[in-house]
């Protein structure tokens, strides 16, 4: 099935006729549960993965024995989602209580050292012909690998995250590696993506506000703040919420491939390369949700009588505090080290 983002609330170009310079496009992924191929994009679906290359690993010293073992995420998750499902008596019974509480208990490895290398957690593979914003990588590459440890110990100091991104030309690969090494334990459930295919669609998308320039961006803040005297002062309860630029019109939520980044828990700032100092450019976001109730107007149609609290986590990947992540690199040099922030 496909997903189709509502047409805007309303037309920002004609209110603000300046943003047409900038106006973009970005790829949202909509990953949805389902059974990814290898031969397909996906989020924590099967890798392209030669049987003759290393899996990637942590390296880094930090403690990672202990934490939950993946199956034991997946077998909870599953069990919780069929409770749920129940036409009849909804919710887990006194026996999948028991369950539940018992697949979320940690595990300690006391054979495993903080220096082992920790095998990364697949988090998602792109296709260039399936995503129309994923830029060519190095060398004519066609698909993008993601990979991230199961463990915020990273950095000076330790609770940052640690991405190791792939890419590769898909037509060399031969014989592929059916079954991946993985982490035995991981330090959040949120680390283990359960396996989506996914449902690309390019949208147009404009800067966050206060990147633009000065007087455009404070001509937007006084349309927003009339917007919402305008409600408060309304006597009809029917009254919509009012339209927002960061929350409406300008970035959409959810994963998404290419466009801009938001920063909307931090100011921004430069997010240029490390090695040839070329400002870089959004390449990956990887979201906690796909909407919210500040972005409900971005929940696509084919999902509109969805409730949010079962089908709006998709992926139940979490980053920090239920925020995103963005992934920037090089337009240079797609192999200069990557950069990333959360929001």
């Amino acid at each position: 099935m496909t997903r189709t983002t509502p047409p805007r609330p309303l037309d920002v170009e004609v209110l603000f006729p300046e943003l047409a310079a900038y106006r973009g496009t970005t790829t949202r992924l909509h990953p949805r549960p389902g059974s990814p191929k290898v031969s397909g994009s996906s989020v924590g679906g099967p890798m392209l993965w030669p049987t003759n290359e290393p899996w990637p690993v942590c390296s880094e010293a930090h403690s990672h024995g202990r934490g939950r073992r993946p199956a034991d995420i997946h077998r909870y998750r599953r069990i919780l989602a069929e409770a749920w499902d129940r036409e009849h008596n909804p919710g887990p019974t006194e026996e999948e209580r028991a369950l539940l509480a018992e697949l979320c208990l940690e595990h300690r490895l006391p054979e495993v050292s903080d220096t082992d290398p920790l095998p990364m957690v697949a988090l998602a593979q792109l296709y260039r012909r399936d995503v129309p914003d994923l830029p060519q990588g190095p060398g004519d590459c066609d698909l993008l690998q993601v990979f991230w440890c199961p463990f915020d110990a990273h950095g000076p100091g330790r609770y940052d995250l640690e991405l190791h991104l792939r890419w590769r030309r898909s037509w060399e690969v031969g014989e592929v590696l059916a079954v991946p090494p993985q982490p035995p334990v991981v330090g959040s459930d949120g680390f283990v993506p359960e396996p989506c295919v996914l449902h690309p669609e390019q949208v147009a998308t404009y800067p966050f506000a206060g990147l633009l320039p000065e007087d455009l961006c404070t001509r937007i803040d006084a349309w927003e703040e009339a917007q919402e005297d305008d409600a408060e002062q309304s006597a009809d309860e029917n009254t919509a919420e009012p339209v927002g630029y960061q929350y409406d019109l300008s970035i959409p939520p959810g994963w998404r491939v290419g466009g801009l980044a938001s920063w909307h828990a931090t100011d921004p700032y430069p997010m240029d390369c490390h090695t040839c100092r070329t400002p870089m450019q959004l390449l990956l976001t990887i979201d906690s949700s796909e909407w919210d109730g500040g972005s409900g107007s971005w929940k696509p149609l084919e999902d509109r009588d969805l409730p949010a609290h079962q089908y709006a986590t998709p992926t139940e990947v979490t980053v920090g505090r239920h925020g995103e992540l963005n992934v920037f690199t090089c337009p240079t040099d797609p192999d200069h080290p990557h950069r990333w922030s959360i929001q």
